[in-house]
């Protein structure tokens, strides 16, 4: 057991791949990942398997399609086989620390496999979070006068939209209280509380390998990063005033384009500022293990469940949508020992990590995985056949509401050069060129690139008849006996408070 290889996963919430210096993005928001980039095998083209979280980490932890257990399973299902259950069942000592992201939770089935298993749900060391629109509720008056402005305002052509940016100013200029830091406006802990808990677990596991799994929200929306990592990128002028104020303003959704682009690019200096402290504190979890005597022998990999719009596209946050802003993400996989290639520019989906870390650490892959491992194509420098496959269900932004996971699919097929996204709502797909087209907004006409256009139907077709198999199995009906319980449970709080009140 001595001899064998740990493995270290961190996963980033929202980081875009191309907001990392390893990628190419010139703002040193990666300073320490950058250099480690330079012993580690770094993927061009790594694709996430579904956009947002609840479609992405399916596949990050047990190598399973996002959909492939139907629409209305969330999450893994109950003892659903992972990449901790593997480990955990070889000897390992396993544990997750995450920062209070409510999917990645025992609810959703992620502590199976974990001997500790910490999401900071419970409010533990979770900084208090502020209004980010604060309503007028200093006086009676103020409010009965925001009430007639409001009703008189949607019956003058044009003084709708005067009045919403009046309140708006009003609410932030004027009404909300100044906060004191950025710490008591931040909505999940920060990156140092997570390395800090992964620090005293490891003092814990003496010469046992263990698998250690990280998630960071830092980067996550509201965006409000520490004082240090904005020093560092040399936003002083950001502070905890102006940070809330673009927040509330970049989540207005009675704008356009046009107007939230003035903001833009203050909105990512905190988004990019939340990245650096990342990598300030996976730099400190380095040092920890080279500390221990454990980096030598441990496999590292680095990647984020999906990116972040930044109104590419229209978009902002991360809807369920598969543009390549939100679907491409970094990879970085570190394994001592082994001689460093470039690695294919084929996608390289993160159905693959899974059994591909366990391959680089010497272990066997559990058959239940659906994804295969390309460990062997990535030490001799070879590329690897198929495309990458990303799903998710059009419109489903709060999945614990039922109606929400049963929309139509929406299903993209991406090869290096060519892409294909099929809209089962609207029966449409678009094919683009992105040697031509990189940002996707010129899909190439009907009449163009039949070959490949076929090609990418045909793999989508293949993916379409396998999804779905799993519905029926033991893992489904686990997943919705525990949805049944949950709902039962909630229905008997509900019903307990209304009787109370």
């Amino acid at each position: 057991m001595a001899g064998r290889k740990s493995v270290v996963l961190v996963t980033v919430d929202c980081l875009r791949a191309d907001h990392c210096g390893f990628m190419g993005y010139p703002r040193p928001t990666t300073p320490f990942l950058d250099r480690l980039a330079g012993e580690s095998f770094v993927f061009p083209t790594a694709i996430a398997a579904g956009v947002p979280t609840y479609y992405s980490f399916p596949a990050i932890l047990a190598s399973r399609d996002p959909l492939a257990l139907g629409r209305e399973v969330m999450g893994l299902a109950p003892e659903e086989k992972n990449l901790a259950s593997a480990l955990r069942e070889e000897g390992y000592a396993t544990a997750f620390f995450g920062a209070a992201n409510p999917y990645l939770s025992a609810q959703f089935g992620y502590d199976f496999g974990f001997d500790t298993f910490r999401d900071f749900l419970d409010g533990d060391l979770v900084p208090l979070s502020s209004t980010e629109g604060t309503a007028l509720s200093r006086s009676s008056w103020a409010r009965n006068l925001n009430r007639t402005l409001e009703s008189v305002s949607h019956k003058i052509p044009g003084m709708s939209a005067a009045y919403q940016e009046l309140y708006f100013q009003y609410c932030q200029r004027r009404a909300a209280h100044a906060p004191e830091s950025l710490d008591r406006l931040r909505r999940f802990p920060v990156a140092d509380v997570i390395v800090d808990q992964a620090r005293t677990w490891l003092e814990s596991v003496g010469e046992n390998p263990f698998f250690l799994w990280l998630h960071f929200m830092d980067p996550h929306s509201p965006y409000y990063p520490t004082e240090e990592a904005l020093e560092i990128l040399g936003e002083n002028r950001l502070t905890a005033s102006r940070a809330r104020y673009l927040n509330a303003y970049w989540n207005r959704f009675d704008l356009g384009k046009k107007r939230l682009s003035r903001y833009r690019d203050q909105v990512v200096a905190l988004y990019d500022a939340g990245i650096c402290w990342v990598d300030a504190q996976v730099s400190r979890l380095v040092e920890v293990l080279g500390r221990f005597k454990r980096w030598e022998n441990c496999v590292f990999a680095l990647s984020a469940d999906h990116g972040e719009q930044f109104l590419e596209h229209d978009g902002r946050y991360h809807a369920p949508r598969l543009t390549e802003e939100l679907i491409h993400v970094p990879l970085l996989l570190r394994v001592p020992g082994v001689i460093k290639r470039e690695v294919a520019s084929n996608p390289f989906s993160l159905l693959h990590l899974a059994p591909t870390l366990l391959a680089a650490a010497g272990l066997g892959i559990p058959v239940e995985f659906q994804g295969r491992s390309h460990w062997k194509q990535i030490q001799e420098g070879t590329a690897w056949s198929g495309p990458a496959i990303s799903e998710c269900i059009a419109g489903c932004t709060n999945p614990f509401l039922l109606d929400q996971r049963r929309g139509a699919r929406l299903l993209t097929v991406r090869e290096a050069r060519y892409k294909m996204s099929l809209n089962f709502d609207t029966g449409t797909d678009f094919l683009f060129d992105l040697e031509a087209d990189p940002v996707e907004q010129k899909p190439l006409p009907g009449a163009a690139g039949k070959p490949e256009r076929q090609r990418l139907l045909e793999a989508a077709l293949v993916h379409l008849r396998k999804s779905g198999t799993r519905q029926g199995s033991e893992a489904y009906l686990r997943a919705r006996l525990r949805e049944i319980c949950l709902n039962l449970t909630n229905a008997t709080a509900i019903a307990a408070t209304r009787a109370a009140d």
